[in-house]
């Protein structure tokens, strides 16, 4: 499957992430001023939140979470996140 959006430079996929994140995780804080490594819930993402930010996702980089990746570690960072959709694409 292509994707609309591509992975290759880390920034390019981070602006992504966080854009996602911007309009889908709800987060207490502004996306922007969050580091790769922050954690996401505690900026205030809720269970709930992280589906839509996971279907969100989906849809962004045109791939597909396996089971094994529907874990909130996964979802935890930006940098989890980043890792998540290399691995998903490098499959």
């Amino acid at each position: 499957m292509t994707s609309p959006t591509a992975l290759a430079p880390t920034a390019g996929i981070d602006a992504d992430i966080r854009r996602v994140l911007h309009e889908h995780a709800r987060l207490n804080r502004e996306v922007e001023t969050l580091d790769d490594q922050a954690d996401l819930y505690q900026a205030g993402m809720t269970s709930h939140a992280s589906v839509n930010v996971m279907l969100a996702l989906e849809g962004a980089f045109g791939v597909e979470f396996p089971d094994r990746m529907l874990k909130r570690s996964v979802f935890a960072s930006i940098a989890a996140i980043r890792e998540a959709l290399l691995e998903i694409q490098a499959g």
